[in-house]
């Protein structure tokens, strides 16, 4: 063996990878990979050599004057030597020639792939291919070997670790969902006990009024007769003001019925949202449960906020209620944090000379058609609920933080409850929860529900 071609050829490196536990999101540079790299005018004796003494090395990566050109797994070098007159044809011939007839669909990944989809991309090749090495192309342009059996297990070890999240999220769900059936139940029975001295005053209110008046009546009849009256009466009404009592009374018992009739749709809206869903969904009536939703937001509002409510025509849709008030309070609540917030901001402002937004949120009803995107599908029909404000909107860093609680499945303690609403939207009701944002401009969200 010629000593230059000894030269060109480095011992095997194996990283040992990363010492952390694998998460949902860790990529295959954290696995175990060889450091291999030979020039192709290396003969396959030598590159055999190094076979023999790390039983474990996948295969070689070949070089073309330090550029990589390709790879040639273990298992193809020793095939290619078992046939016949392979020995005589390939040992003692540069790795080039036998490349040449080894002309193979390598995978390459770069190193950030995450060990799920390298997983994948790995399934799709051609059963043949299956146990082939899998090249990785590193941030430094280095090329390393990447054994199938160690990516397989670490996909396996991530799927355990996928199940138990979801393990323990639907413990926590179940948990949760219990927690609110047995809150929901104990509202529901408290705004019950309160409608129903609402009730009392509610329906008294009327009587009251009457009576008030026919006193006042009988009171004017007495003027009437007795013009002059006693020292007694006219001092009792002096007293109590009596002509102010008269006047103001209807103004208090108007302001007592409307208080009372607010009381009631508070209540009435309280219980609609702590309303409890069946097993399966209902058709409900959207506009009344946002009614209800804005009702509740209301009450902490002193004014600052307009709600606008641009309803269209909507049928019945089949939802699960109380998991979609949860949702349409979620956004209507952050939608008047953000409004809040951008009040305070702008009151703290030395600089006065911008004229400050009135601070709106709109809510849009809608049914819309979306096109088929195949040929046999019929275009499908869609209610839009549109939340929007016209806030100060959002970074784009936030925006991207919100994309992917959407997208990927993270373990966490505690959910943001625009994740939760997402998963409420899509998984329970097949339907879409989109967003947009623009700085200085606002914030919309939109649920999208199927009509079946």
């Amino acid at each position: 063996m010629p000593q230059e071609f000894c030269s060109l050829i480095s011992p095997p490196v194996l990283a040992a990878g990363s010492d952390r536990d694998l998460r949902l999101d860790s990529t295959i540079q954290e696995l175990p990979m060889y450091t291999f790299a030979v020039e192709v005018s290396v003969t396959g004796a030598e590159v055999g050599k190094y076979f023999d003494k790390y039983p474990l090395l996948p295969g070689v990566i070949l070089l073309e004057q330090g550029k990589y050109i390709g790879m040639i797994s273990r298992r193809r070098l020793v095939e290619f030597l078992m046939r016949p007159y392979g020995q005589e044809l390939f040992f003692k011939e540069p790795l080039e020639v036998l490349y040449s007839y080894a002309r193979l669909a390598i995978l390459v990944l770069a190193d950030t792939t995450p060990i799920l989809a390298a997983m994948q991309n790995t399934l799709r090749r051609s059963p043949e291919f299956l146990a082939e090495p899998i090249v990785v192309h590193t941030a430094d342009n280095s090329y390393k070997l990447l054994d199938p059996h160690e990516l397989n297990v670490a996909a396996w070890q991530i799927r355990g670790v996928e199940t138990q999240v979801r393990y323990e999220r639907s413990q926590a769900q179940m948990i949760q969902n219990d927690k609110m059936a047995r809150l929901g139940r104990l509202v529901d029975g408290v705004a019950h006990e309160i409608l129903d001295p609402v009730g009392f005053i509610w329906g008294n209110l009327t009587h009251i009024a009457n009576y008030s008046q026919d006193l006042l009546k009988l009171i004017s009849a007495y003027d009437d007769c007795l013009p002059q009256g006693c020292a007694e009466i006219n001092h009792i009404k002096d007293e109590i003001e009596f002509d102010y009592l008269a006047e103001d009374l209807s103004k208090a018992i108007t302001s007592a019925r409307s208080g009372a009739e607010r009381l009631k749709k508070l209540v009435t809206s309280l219980q609609n949202f702590c309303h409890i869903d069946a097993v399966y969904p209902k058709p409900m009536d959207l506009h009344a449960s946002i009614d209800s939703i804005v009702i509740l937001i209301k009450s902490r509002l002193k004014g600052e906020i307009t709600i606008i409510k641009n309803y269209g025509n909507l049928p019945p849709v089949s939802c699960f209620i109380g998991q979609l008030n949860q949702v349409l309070m979620n956004l209507l609540s952050q939608a008047v944090d953000s409004l809040l917030d951008e009040s305070v901001r702008q009151q703290l402002q030395s600089d006065c000379h911008k004229s400050p937004k009135n601070p709106t949120i709109e809510i849009t009803t809608a049914v819309i058609s979306q096109p088929a995107t195949q040929p046999n599908q019929t275009d499908s029909r869609w209610v839009s609920i549109c939340v929007a404000d016209n806030g100060p909107g959002m970074s784009d860093e936030l925006q991207q933080q919100i994309l992917e609680n959407f997208s990927i499945e993270k373990r966490t303690e505690k959910e943001t409850s625009l994740a939760v609403s997402y998963r409420i939207i899509t998984a329970r009701h097949g339907g879409k929860l989109n967003f947009s944002s623009k700085l200085e401009i606002g914030t919309k969200f939109e649920i999208l529900l199927p009509l079946l």
